[in-house]
């Protein structure tokens, strides 16, 4: 009891430094994320935070912006991020409360009898509580760390999604002017075929080919809108952007391909040591293992109060003790406690392994997916494309040499269409994949999960 009585005070001292436990949590967060993407996240808590990230956001979005600045954006102006950062401090809140003593009770009681005044009056602690507090309070530590790495986990899945939408935001917008430019060709040729057919240089067969292929140009065009749209809004909402922020533009084009693809690596270990999931499953194993440990210490104390009473009567001396109240285990020895435990324990360890495994087979699969990718975007670049320019310009040759007609050249013309946007498609894919290997390592952020 004197041993519980000295630590009180070192026990408030702990417990009271709460203010800086959060702030600290977020800047290893913060540097940590600028040393795996490059970009810091910002948790805006002040009027300050505000005003600063309202500067920040007027910078970046004075210009095209880059996946970079997206990611900048995402990570400095999404609200369900925000909302997130708010565990840190519930978590650091918690992680205080559970250095905390109990409070201690204090009991007052006055009876009377026959004329005599009977006072008591009582002091007691939770002693149990006490003894267990450095116990919970790693526990409650542990807890704190896995709320640490969630919060990391959400800032890198925020990053990929929103590198994702950027690369699919500007295809989508690049794919659509391309068609835009294709149907005024087509409007073009159109008019050209509906003159020919009244001459009567045309068959009403080639003079429907012309229209037909401009009302599907129109189609194609519709719905190439549709998809920028959304490929926009999905990026605007990453980016938490309303109202006059929506003006925002993009590259007209996407990045060029680089010259030769990343080298593979050790892709696996990368996975294995540094994935979030994978160190989040530890942590719960961790804790898991930990509260076993507890629960078997305690399964068959489950209330034990101690304390000090002194009673006083009228006329009489105090009298002075003290008291102890133990829960007695004749309905519940524990024992369903403690193999529930053990069962949640294995239940932990399946989990990292099977979390284990997953990390494996998905940097296995981003690598092949990237790899795949760039070399279909390398083909339709080196090989597919420069074809069809060639027969291009050997059907203007032919045209001009009377070879051919001009409904041969019309026809290739539509050929191209096809092509041309499955290029841009390949690209995109290629810029997509690179983002998932990147971000594979780190997090389960991919695509598919």
């Amino acid at each position: 009891m004197q041993r519980i009585v000295l630590a009180l005070p070192l026990l408030l001292t702990l417990g009271a430094c709460a203010a800086p436990v959060a702030n600290q949590a977020f800047q290893d967060i913060a540097a940590q994320t600028e040393q795996q993407i490059g970009q810091r996240p910002v948790w805006i808590r002040s009027e300050a935070d505000e005003q600063a990230a309202r500067a920040t956001l007027d910078r970046l979005l004075a210009k095209p912006l880059s996946a970079d600045d997206a990611v900048q954006i995402a990570l400095l102006n999404n609200r369900r991020l925000q909302a997130g950062l708010a565990e840190l401090g519930i978590g650091a809140a918690d992680l205080t409360a559970s250095w905390r003593p109990p409070n201690p009770g204090i009991g007052f009681s006055r009876t009377q009898r026959s004329g005599e005044v009977e006072i008591e009056r009582s002091f007691s602690i939770d002693a149990l509580s006490l003894l267990a507090l450095p116990l919970r309070a790693g526990i409650e530590a542990r807890q704190f760390e896995r709320t640490k790495l969630q919060t990391a986990g959400e800032i890198l899945g925020l990053a990929a999604q929103t590198k994702r939408a950027w690369y699919e935001a500007v295809a989508a917008e690049q794919t659509a002017r391309y068609i835009q430019t294709m149907r005024e060709s087509a409007s073009v040729q159109a008019e050209l075929a509906r003159r020919m057919y009244q001459a009567g240089n045309w068959s009403m067969l080639d003079y429907a080919r012309e229209q037909l292929f401009y009302a599907d140009a129109t189609a194609r065009l519709a719905r190439s809108r549709l998809s920028a749209t959304a490929a926009r809004e999905k990026l605007a909402r990453l980016m938490g952007l309303w109202g006059d922020d929506l003006r925002f533009t993009l590259p007209e084009r996407l990045p060029v391909l680089p010259g030769t693809p990343r080298d593979a690596g050790n892709i696996e270990a990368d996975a294995i040591g540094r994935r979030l999931d994978i160190k989040l499953a530890q942590a719960e194993l961790e804790a898991v293992r930990k509260a076993h440990g507890l629960t078997s210490a305690l399964r068959f104390v489950n209330v034990l109060e101690t304390g000090f009473v002194r009673k006083s009567e009228e006329g009489r001396s105090d009298r002075v003790g003290y008291e102890i109240r133990l829960e007695v285990p004749i309905f519940d020895f524990g024992d369903a406690k403690a193999t529930k435990a053990e069962q949640v324990w294995r239940q932990a360890v399946n989990r990292l392994t099977d979390t284990a495994v997953d990390a494996r087979s998905s940097a296995r699969e981003a690598w092949l997916a990237y790899r795949t990718a760039y070399d279909l975007a390398q083909h339709y670049q080196n090989e597919i494309l420069p074809l069809r320019q060639k027969i291009g310009e050997e059907m203007v040759l032919r045209y001009n040499g009377m070879l051919v007609s001009v409904f041969d050249l019309l026809a290739d013309a539509r050929e191209q269409i096809s092509e041309v946007t499955a290029a841009l498609e390949a690209q995109r894919d290629f810029w997509i994949a690179d983002t998932d290997l990147t971000f594979v390592t780190l997090a389960a952020t991919r695509s598919g999960s």
